[in-house]
């Protein structure tokens, strides 16, 4: 199981996590008692219940980079090309686009659930 903690305008939005071959994205309790705090995505709106996918959210996809840049980010990080949510946990938080990033569970609190 692979966990990544969202955040919105550097606020603690929620938990992506990608176990089995699902993904599951749920808002944290805190973020969504916020009314004025946006959602992270039009496609992803607030609710309390956890939204599931077989792939990867195609908004947490367009954080990522394409073509020589991805090449060279997993070369140099050592990581598979068709996998997109180690890609997202290795470099989101560094240089995403807008609002939103993901940084790995283990780099925020040792891993543990939200």
């Amino acid at each position: 199981m692979k966990r990544g903690i969202v955040y919105c305008c550097d606020q603690r939005a929620g938990e992506l996590v990608e176990d089995g071959g699902e993904f599951v994205f749920r808002y944290a309790p805190e973020y969504l008692a916020q009314p004025s705090w946006p959602a992270i995505s039009a496609t992803l709106p607030k609710r309390e219940v956890e939204y599931r996918a077989e792939h990867l959210f195609p908004f947490f996809h367009g954080l990522l980079a394409e073509g020589a840049q991805k090449e060279r980010q997993c070369r140099e990080l050592r990581i598979d090309e068709e996998d997109a949510f180690s890609r997202l946990l290795a470099t989101s938080a560094y240089g995403a686009v807008g609002g939103v990033h993901v940084v790995a569970a283990e780099a925020v609190d040792g891993g543990k659930t939200a």
